[in-house]
């Protein structure tokens, strides 16, 4: 028979060839890199059967399918290990994730991070075995039968979830059986680097009301020098931490007090005030007005946006003469209200309203992380208004304003476009315009895109924007997002060219996304050493001795004059130590200052991260800053 590769060539096999017989005709090589296959698209074993006129495609570890095909076999030998030596315990769930998997398991007896080394060498044992991973299939009452036999209770709770008539896949290895979908490696032997890092408390199918299982956290990898450099990088972010390096510069506070509420100190503010500024003027030059909206709202109006039924159980509410109220989510509905405030025409379009809103979230105590989740934050919020045929071009506003943004910072991008989620307001129709309208203004811009199916906001389709920071990590940040649905339930209107009143076309867009998730970033991003224009501190001046203390109050005046953010270390201790300190702090320049610079009128500079030292005249080195400011330049 032939089936057809991924390239188009035919390839004549014989009758009932599995998908590894197949690879083996085409090369040696496949053959052995192979760890699952495509066939007509659908992921499967490489034992699967191709029948005639089969499209083809051999999956290997250099594929995204393939190494998750690697890593949820890890899952599984971590299964087989832990019921060798826990044979009590009950299996719940074992999925792939970034980098890694984990399984959900039901011990009788708890483990802690201690027994890992031990599971560790009972699934090194499994994979030196390189035991045959089997499929098999079962109707849905055998397979009830055959799981409750095995006494896994959780998997015979998923399984009867499923609707009846379907059949349903089990892998075996050894003596060990999982129900799962698949595919696997076609053995164990192929695993080749693997760690066990953490435990953590699970609530099964992720409900309070369920029990708590311990969740069990492994990495993989193809190779054993990959996992070395994932573990360097782990060791680099530890070094980066937002949160460590946050006390440290006294940038902000986490307080038992006001949990998942940050307070920001005064270095803190600076920075993030510096932030606000950069993007209030580029906003002004973009043509944007800035309004504000207020924090709390009734809740007929959340009602009508849709947030109180799609949202409601991460809302503050409260009562406020007699009417509930809830604090706000999310800005947009504000902005509706703004819209309605006047009469609009067709020549007031595109309309952009942008607005730094303060938002809170009802987050769970166990997901609240630093700057990254908190329970309240400031969304760098626009709502453009415009015509049908002003879409394209005011995403395309959008994109070249997130360029120019993320590339003052040093950020590279890639973009997801994610489409209608099962929850969603709107018709078919409507969405399919909205969903075609974006994918239209990134194919015209050349824009490379992956699709995420479902994952769009329940009012609308959106693009985002994933940032890789200087040691490789993304951040999902910036958000544009296409709208028919608010204005339907606002009922926005415009009186057209025709004299007739329109709907118009919404975007909601943010590009920082929250401005403390933003810091959060940065802090790792830079690892604390902010470019001068947004260091908190820009210049440290270190007098030697008391005689000079007088030049340096000068010399920081001078500074300050020029819009240089500066402060004097007045303390009596020696120069080195001074030195040492303001170099903990991250500070971008250090001038020190002796009899010999007062007399000059000069200052010794210290740059940071530069070995040699250079005296300059201080005019010389205000303009200097005064450059550096403006053109906001990172080293």
């Amino acid at each position: 028979m032939e089936i057809i590769l991924k390239n188009g060539d035919r390839l004549e096999v014989d009758e009932n060839s599995s998908c590894a017989q197949a690879a083996a005709k085409i090369s040696e090589g496949l053959a052995r890199n192979a760890v699952a296959a495509k066939i007509n698209g659908n992921l499967c074993d490489l034992s699967a059967k191709l029948k005639n006129g089969d499209g083809l495609e051999i999956i290997t570890l250099k594929d995204k399918e393939g190494i998750d095909v690697y890593r949820h076999t890890c899952a599984h030998v971590l299964a087989q290990a832990i019921k060798n030596i826990y044979p009590t315990s009950h299996l719940a769930i074992g999925p792939v994730i970034d980098n890694g998997f984990y399984y959900d398991i039901d011990f009788k007896t708890p483990i802690t991070q201690e027994d890992l080394p031990k599971i560790e060498m009972e699934m090194e044992k499994i994979i030196k075995s390189k035991i045959n991973i089997e499929r098999f299939e079962l109707p849905k009452d055998e397979a009830v039968k055959l799981m409750s036999d095995y006494g896994e209770k959780y998997k015979v709770e998923l399984i009867k979830d499923l609707p009846d008539g379907e059949i349903l896949s089990f892998y075996k290895q050894g003596s060990f059986t999982d129900f799962c979908r698949g595919p696997h490696l076609p053995n164990t032997g192929k695993i080749k680097a693997f760690k066990l890092v953490s435990i953590a408390g699970a609530y099964w199918r992720g409900s309070e009301k369920n029990k708590m299982l311990t969740r069990i956290y492994g990495v993989a990898f193809a190779k054993k020098e990959e996992m070395s450099a994932y573990f360097e990088l782990l060791e680099e972010a530890k070094k980066r931490d937002h949160i460590k390096l946050g006390k440290e510069l006294k940038l902000f506070a986490l307080l038992n007090e006001g949990k998942g509420f940050p307070f920001f100190l005064p270095n803190g503010m600076v920075l993030k005030n510096t932030l606000v500024d950069y993007w209030r003027d580029l906003h002004r030059k973009e043509g944007y007005v800035e309004i504000q909206t207020p924090i709390i709202l009734t809740r007929t109006l959340w009602e009508n946006s849709g947030h109180w039924d799609h949202y409601k159980d991460n809302m503050y509410t409260t009562v406020i003469d007699e009417e509930d109220c809830a604090v706000k989510p999310m800005n947009c509905p504000g902005g509706m209200l703004v819209y309605k405030l006047a009469p609009k025409s067709y020549k007031d379009f595109p309309l952009r309203m942008a607005e730094m809103g303060l938002v809170h979230r009802h987050e769970k105590s166990g997901q609240l992380h630093g700057l990254f989740r908190v329970r309240c934050f400031t969304q760098d919020d626009a709502h453009i208004f415009m015509l049908p045929e002003q879409i394209k071009d005011e995403i395309k506003g959008v994109m070249r304003l997130t360029d120019k943004i993320y590339n003052q910072f040093g950020f590279k991008y890639k973009i997801e476009l994610s489409t209608r989620p099962e929850n969603s307001m709107g018709t078919e129709e409507e969405w399919n315009m909205a969903t075609k309208a974006l994918k239209d203004a990134l194919d015209e811009l050349g824009r490379e895109y992956e699709i995420n199916e479902g994952d769009g906001a329940f009012y609308g389709p959106k693009i985002d924007f994933h940032l890789k920071d200087s040691i490789g990590r993304t951040w999902q940040c910036g958000t544009i997002q296409l709208d028919f649905q608010m204005p339907q339930r606002f009922d926005l209107e415009y009186v057209g060219e025709d004299g007739l009143k329109h709907r118009p076309i919404m975007i909601h867009r943010a590009i920082f996304g929250s401005i403390e998730r933003f810091i959060g970033i940065l802090i790792e991003h830079f690892a604390g050493k902010f470019p001068v224009w947004l260091a908190p501190t820009q210049v440290k001046i270190l007098p030697i001795t008391d005689r000079t203390l007088g030049y340096a109050d000068e010399v920081c005046k001078t500074l300050a004059e020029n819009g240089i953010r500066c402060e004097v270390d007045r303390r009596s201790e020696k120069i080195g130590y001074k030195i040492r300190e303001a170099k903990m702090e991250k500070v971008p320049y250090v001038l020190v200052v002796g009899d010999k610079e007062a007399e000059e009128g000069t200052v010794n500079v210290n740059k940071r991260g530069v070995e040699e030292k250079e005296t300059v005249e201080l005019k010389k080195f205000i303009k200097k800053i005064v450059k550096e400011n403006k053109e906001k330049t990172i080293f």
